[in-house]
């Protein structure tokens, strides 16, 4: 008789992240996968029991993963969420240096696959790089364009498939529940604080979004299935898939979060055009940098194609704004309470 295939070993980086901790929790409940979970602070870790035999924690920080070697070693397959942004030395050590120090830790004889994620920020409408993701960037979108285009051509770029998530939801408003919650997420009771104003205003924009349960549903997909060679047309070794649900304008989010919150919104507004936006950030005193101005002029952040969980024959968690409005626990009226 042939012996059953050993459990997969399946290391997650940021693992106490909000979609680190989305991907851990579905694998630990429906497979039988063996995690090998990287983070700095286990006390973060909230969705994944921390003592089951099939957990094992591998406390460290990402540029630091020497102790760890061995551990990286045994790993079948990988899923790397952690990432840095702020400071420009930590995020080239964190988004760059420390992928290819991970990866070369992992054995190419037992490594099935690799889930590098990156931002779909870097990314124009067909996929390919955007020139100004290298120029204009920000130290956390340079690197990230930066990573691409080497990984493009590492020797193990055909086992690797690199994730864009659009803007992403997470967790709830009043920061309780198991899962983290999102810096958009928690961003969505500043946005009812200034609805009286953007309610009153109209932009030619539009962009996609996705819940980190959505982007777990994908991995944990792509994770569980045998991996193939790059199946997505006009791409090289490195498969690029783009997560986030079908696109939606800006005027549509303003209309459907004021519907929400139960608040009218005028039939007709001020638009938006390139004078007003500059007076608008000389008047609240927002600072701009290269990139900003760029999303500006860039306005539309679609991509083609994208991909949420219908494209895997999967059903989504946050299908819509009005499902991510209701996960997050948004109230009708009011403010979150603090």
């Amino acid at each position: 008789m042939s012996r059953a295939a050993p459990p997969a070993r399946i290391l997650i980086t940021g693992a106490s992240g909000c979609v680190g901790q989305h991907i851990a929790a579905q694998l630990y409940q429906e497979t039988d996968a063996e995690l090998l979970l990287l983070l700095r602070d286990p006390a973060k870790l909230t969705a994944v029991p921390a003592d089951d035999p099939r957990v094992t924690l591998l406390v460290a920080d990402l540029r630091d993963l020497t102790a760890h070697a061995g551990a990286i070693a045994t790993a079948t397959r990988v899923i790397h969420t952690a990432t840095a942004w702020g400071d420009p030395e930590r995020a080239m050590a964190v988004n760059v240096v420390a992928v290819k120090q991970l990866l070369a830790f992992t054995t190419p004889e037992w490594l099935e696959q690799v889930i590098v994620f990156s931002t779909a920020s870097v990314l124009d409408r067909q996929l390919q790089l955007l020139p100004e993701a290298l120029s204009e960037g920000t130290e956390y979108i340079q690197t990230k364009a930066l990573c691409l285009q080497q990984l493009e051509t590492h020797p193990l770029a055909a086992r690797i498939v690199a994730v864009f998530p659009t803007l992403v939801f997470g967790g709830r408003v009043d920061g309780q529940g198991p899962f983290p919650t999102s810096y958009l997420t928690a961003g969505l009771g500043e946005a009812c604080r200034w609805l009286w104003l953007a309610k009153w205003l109209r932009a030619d924009a539009s962009f996609h979004f996705i819940h980190a349960a959505d982007i777990a549903r994908v991995c944990v997909h792509l994770a569980t299935q045998p991996h193939q060679p790059n199946p997505e047309p006009g791409q090289g070794e490195l498969r690029r898939l783009v997560l986030g649900q079908p696109v939606i304008s800006v005027n549509d989010t303003v209309t459907q979060l004021c519907r929400w919150r139960r608040s009218w919104r005028p039939p007709l507004g001020l638009n938006l055009r390139g004078w007003l936006i500059e007076a608008l950030i000389k008047l609240l005193r927002i600072e701009v940098n290269a990139w900003d101005r760029f999303s500006i002029r860039q306005r539309h952040f679609v991509h083609e194609p994208v991909s949420p969980p219908e494209r895997f024959g999967l059903v989504s968690h946050a299908p819509n704004l009005t499902a991510v409005f209701e996960t997050a626990g948004l109230p009708h009226r009011g403010l979150p309470k603090r």
